[in-house]
């Protein structure tokens, strides 16, 4: 059964009366904001979906008020599940921050089988909520508007053909294994080539080195390529096997059994699709392949140039960030493929009119967002101060415009969006994303927004009310 809020009495609120002392400044003003009913009431109606019944029947689980607190926590410090465990359970302020105060800390595998549940649009409405709190404080009122985009990395290692078809060949063999004991097969059923495919990738580092062992090399991935069909095709085998055994086998067997198949036939077209763009690339000299896969774990990862001098290409996901006035981040999008960033501009606009009711008074983006399109949408929709930097050859007119001082002051505040991108990435853990799949990376991105706001708003509503003591 889902509960909102914990509704034992504090037990620190009678041993510890000055516990409020312990509290850092900002920490407590984010624990006022989150007292907000709508915020915990979308986290507790994406539990209620978790089982038909989880409204009205089962035990008593942990309340949705904890488990916001609890991830909002975690991405405060860019934690592990375990780390968070850990550290609530031997400190007295998070005790408090989280409502868990003298009750059992929930163990890290119950709060990841829980943030599961809060897709994408959970954490989306989480984030919406979030900046209405924002705005019902005053921190932030649509004046302002500004767009980057960045990049966050899924966690794979550098894709190289020959990593890429030893993973594959790992996870096939590791998953086979597992079946064939389940099915009660005899112990070396199942070939285990790894030893040879270790030795062969290797080989093949040593070999990719200089361009005089072309030819050792060319050989070598034939090698490992026709090793890889093999395993492909006992992986074949084995899912026609369990097609015949998950019918007669024990309830205690089948749910083994169906998991096994079922990673069989998502792994398989992975790694063939592996071994094809490595011909192509080795044999063919194609270096271009379409859908190329970077990684058997995180298939959806891309490839993303942003022209870097000391990381040029980037393994992830294109991530557009848009701010309002005093670092409040009012939009993120997630892109399945990459798109210009030409394109972001109009329906960052509108998303921003929706939030806050009006056209903000000035508009800023770096030079990926200039065209005069972008341009003239942004003053049909009432902008008045358009901070769009060309590229390339400029009219003598338009230097003088982008020489107004106006239009540099609108530029100076526009890198802010750069400080603040690196903030995320530092601070909440947006440089490289620990979730797992698409909905891992949109919820990873989300929470660490979500993190940024509230200590963004806790730290300007504290500078106000000193400014406010002070006159």
């Amino acid at each position: 059964m889902v509960q909102r809020r914990q509704r034992e009495r504090s037990l620190f609120e009678v041993l510890l009366p000055d516990g409020h002392k312990l509290w850092p400044d900002w920490l407590r003003k984010i624990d006022t904001l989150l007292e907000d009913d709508a915020v915990i009431e979308v986290v507790a109606q994406a539990l209620e979906k978790r089982w038909p019944q989880s409204r009205r029947r089962g035990r008593l689980g942990t309340p949705a008020e904890v488990v916001i607190r609890m991830l909002i926590l975690k991405h405060l410090f860019d934690w592990s599940y375990d780390d968070m465990e850990r550290e609530v359970r031997a400190n007295l302020v998070y005790r408090m921050f989280t409502r868990i105060d003298a009750g059992d800390v929930p163990d890290a595998k119950t709060i990841v089988k829980i943030a599961r549940a809060l897709g994408p649009d959970v954490i989306e409405q989480l984030h919406r909520q979030v900046i209405e709190v924002a705005k019902r404080a005053g921190v932030t009122h649509g004046r302002r508007f500004r767009i980057d985009t960045t990049v966050v990395e899924t966690n794979v290692h550098y894709p190289t053909d020959s990593t890429l078809l030893q993973d594959g060949m790992r996870v096939l063999t590791r998953t086979m294994q597992r079946a064939s004991t389940a099915m009660g097969d005899r112990s070396g059923r199942i070939r285990n080539r790894l030893r040879s495919v270790t030795r062969r990738v290797l080989i093949i580092g040593y070999e990719a080195r200089s361009p005089k062992t072309r030819d050792a090399l060319v050989k070598s991935y034939r090698t490992l390529m026709a090793t890889t069909r093999a395993v492909l095709r006992d992986a074949a085998t084995m899912v026609r096997r369990l097609g015949q055994r998950v019918r007669t086998a024990s309830p205690q067997v089948q749910p083994i059994l169906q998991r096994a198949q079922n990673q069989l036939q998502d792994m398989r077209p992975l790694v063939q699709r592996v071994v094809d763009q490595t011909r192509a690339r080795i044999l063919g000299g194609d270096t271009h392949v379409p859908d190329k896969v970077l990684s058997v774990f995180e298939p959806h990862t891309e490839t993303i140039r942003k022209g870097k001098i000391a990381k040029p290409n980037e393994f992830g996901k294109l991530v557009t960030i848009q701010e309002s006035e005093h670092q409040i981040i009012t939009g993120y999008d997630v892109h399945t493929t990459r798109p210009a960033d030409v394109t972001l501009w109009t329906a960052a606009l509108d998303r921003h009119e929706i939030i806050f009711g009006h056209v903000p008074d000035l508009a800023a983006g770096d030079r990926g967002f200039a065209s005069a399109g972008n341009e003239k949408a942004a003053t049909d929709r009432g902008v008045r101060r358009v901070i769009l930097p060309r590229r390339g050859p400029k009219s003598p007119a338009r230097r003088a415009h982008e020489r107004q001082r106006w239009f540099r002051r609108g530029q100076r505040w526009r890198v802010g969006c750069e400080g603040r991108i690196s903030v995320l990435k530092r601070r909440h853990g947006l440089d490289r994303c620990r979730y797992h799949g698409e909905d891992g990376m949109h919820r990873w991105v989300g929470l660490g927004v979500i993190a940024n706001n509230l200590v963004s708003t806790a730290t300007f509503s504290s500078a106000r009310a000193t400014a406010q003591r002070n006159r």
